[in-house]
C-alpha cells in the first residue's frame, strides 16, 4: 500500500522538521518503478528491511517491497525532496517525469454491462465479528504480479460470481502477468485487466471462474465516525493472509495528496501493513464500505493507526467505468507539466518573466503540442487571467469538457504569442 512519502537515497535532510509539522509533498510512481528496475529480492530481504527500520513502512504492496520502494519512504513527509511540479491533473517532484500507468497485462473485454452495486444497512442488527469474518473471508483474494524484473503481492476483493476482482493499481502496476488465488487454496486463476486507475488507485481484473463468492457492498455515504471498521486483507502478502483488523472510522472524507493526486478518503484506525492493499475495510454489517489502500507512518515521529481506504461511493464510479470503457472518462487535461516561476533556480541576468508558470514538458499526443507549446514556454495568462500560482491554471479548466479550449499567453526567448489549446480525455496520453 501506498505510504503518504518516499526517501530518495541521494537527498539528506539537513535538518530536523519542527515539532508537528508535516508535508503531504507526493511522489511520481515512475521513479519508484524506473528504481526498481532490475532488481527482485525475496521476502526474506523485505522483513530484513522492515526490522532494520524497526517500523512497518507504509501499506506498500510486497511490490514496492520488493522491488527497492521500501528505500523511498521517508524524506517528503518533511518536505526535503525539493520543489514540486504540478501535472494537469497532479503533482510530483520537479526533476522527475509524469506519472503514468506501466500495467502491460493482457486486457479483458469490457462494456458487457456488468456494474456494481452498493447496499443499504441491512434490516437485520449488526453481525458479531466472527460472523462478519466467516461471511466476508471467501471473498478475499491473493493478487500476484509478475514481470521480468518485479513480483508483487497484494489483496483483491471478490466483485461478481464470474470473476470480477476490484484491487490497487499499484498492486498490479508493472504487471505482465497476474494470479489471483483463493485464500483456501481450492483454486488459482490467470487475470485479465479490465482496466485500472492510477489517480484513484483503482484497479479491476476478470478471471474465468463461476460460482465464487462475491462480497457484498455497502454504502459509505452511510458511514459515521465511531463506526465499526474491520479491515481484511493479506498482510505481508503469503505470509500472513486471511487476517482481520479492527478500528473505527476515524475520519470521514479525508484530503489526501498521493502520488500527485488529490484522493478523498476513509480514515481508519483499524491497522492495515504491506499486503494489505487492495483489500477491504468492513462495515458492521460486514458489507465492504472501503477499499484498503495506503497508510501513514514516519521515521520522525511515532505514527499509530493511520490508515486510509477507498470509499465505495468513489469505488462504483471508477469501476463501472472501467467495466464500461477500460478507461476512466470526463477528465479533461491540457497535457503540459508546469511549475511556478519560484520553483526555479534563478541565474544572474536571467531574462525570464518573474511570474507565471514554467512548462516542463508537453504529451505529444495533446493539442497544446499541435498548436506549437514545448518545454521552457512560460505561460503567463490563461484566459485573460494571470498565471501566479498552479491552481490559477487549474481554475480556468473547472467546467470545461474535452474539446474546450483555453487562450493561454505564452512566453518564449522574450518574445509574447497567444495560442488556443483544446482540452484532451486524460486516457488518452496515458494509452
Amino acid at each position: 500500500m501506498y505510504s503518504y512519502f518516499y526517501d530518495r537515497t541521494d537527498r539528506t535532510p539537513t535538518a530536523l522538521p519542527p515539532a508537528g509539522t508535516r508535508s503531504y509533498a507526493p511522489q511520481t510512481g515512475r521513479r519508484a518503478r524506473r528504481k526498481r528496475a532490475g532488481r527482485r529480492p525475496g521476502m526474506g530481504r523485505a522483513i530484513r528491511r522492515l526490522c532494520g527500520f524497526l517500523v512497518v513502512i507504509g501499506c506498500v504492496s510486497a511490490a514496492f517491497l520488493w522491488s527497492g520502494r521500501l528505500e523511498e519512504q521517508f524524506a517528503l513527509a518533511f518536505g526535503f525532496a525539493g520543489p514540486s511540479y504540478w501535472e494537469d491533473g497532479g503533482w510530483g517532484e520537479l526533476d522527475l517525469p509524469a506519472p503514468s500507468s506501466s500495467v502491460t497485462m493482457e486486457r479483458a473485454p469490457t462494456g458487457d454491462g456488468t456494474t456494481l452495486t452498493l447496499l443499504g444497512e441491512p434490516d437485520g442488527g449488526a453481525l458479531t465479528r466472527q460472523e462478519i469474518y466467516t461471511k466476508c473471508l471467501p471473498s478475499i483474494v491473493s493478487i500476484q504480479g509478475d514481470s521480468a524484473t518485479v513480483s508483487s503481492q497484494g489483496t483483491g476483493i471478490v466483485m461478481t460470481s464470474d470473476g470480477y476482482i476490484i484491487t490497487n493499481h499499484h498492486v498490479i502496476d508493472g504487471a505482465v502477468e497476474v494470479s489471483v488465488t483463493l485464500l483456501d487454496g481450492s483454486a488459482s486463476y490467470k487475470a485479465r485487466l479490465v482496466g485500472s486507475d492510477t489517480a484513484t488507485d483503482l484497479a479491476v481484473l476478470k478471471v474465468e471462474a463461476e460460482g465464487l463468492t462475491a462480497a457484498e457492498f455497502g454504502d459509505s455515504s452511510l458511514l459515521q465516525v465511531g463506526d465499526l471498521a474491520l479491515a481484511v486483507g493479506n498482510p505481508l502478502g503469503e505470509q500472513l493472509p486471511g487476517t482481520m483488523t479492527d478500528g473505527i472510522i476515524s475520519y470521514i472524507d479525508r484530503s489526501v495528496n498521493v502520488d500527485g493526486y488529490d484522493m478523498q478518503l476513509i480514515q481508519t484506525s483499524a491497522a492495515l501493513n504491506s499486503g494489505n492493499s487492495g483489500g477491504a475495510l468492513l462495515n458492521e454489517y460486514g458489507q465492504v464500505v472501503g477499499v484498503t489502500t495506503l497508510k501513514m507512518s514516519s521515521d520522525w515521529d511515532t505514527i499509530e493507526a493511520l490508515g486510509f481506504a477507498i470509499p465505495t461511493a468513489t469505488v462504483k464510479t471508477i469501476v463501472d467505468d472501467l467495466i464500461a470503457h477500460g478507461y476512466v472518462t470526463g477528465r479533461p487535461t491540457i497535457g503540459v507539466t508546469v511549475c511556478t516561476i519560484s520553483a526555479l533556480p534563478k541565474d544572474e541576468g536571467d531574462d525570464k518573466p518573474i511570474e507565471g508558470l514554467y512548462v516542463l514538458s508537453v504529451e505529444e499526443a495533446s493539442d497544446a503540442w499541435k498548436q506549437g507549446l514545448r518545454e521552457g514556454d512560460i505561460l503567463l495568462r490563461a484566459n485573460g487571467q494571470m498565471l501566479l500560482e498552479i491552481e490559477d491554471l487549474n481554475d480556468q479548466k473547472t467546467g470545461l469538457q474535452a474539446g474546450d479550449t483555453i487562450s493561454l499567453t505564452v512566453w518564449r526567448d522574450g518574445e509574447t504569442f497567444e495560442v488556443d489549446v483544446a482540452l484532451v480525455e486524460q486516457y488518452l496520453l496515458e494509452s
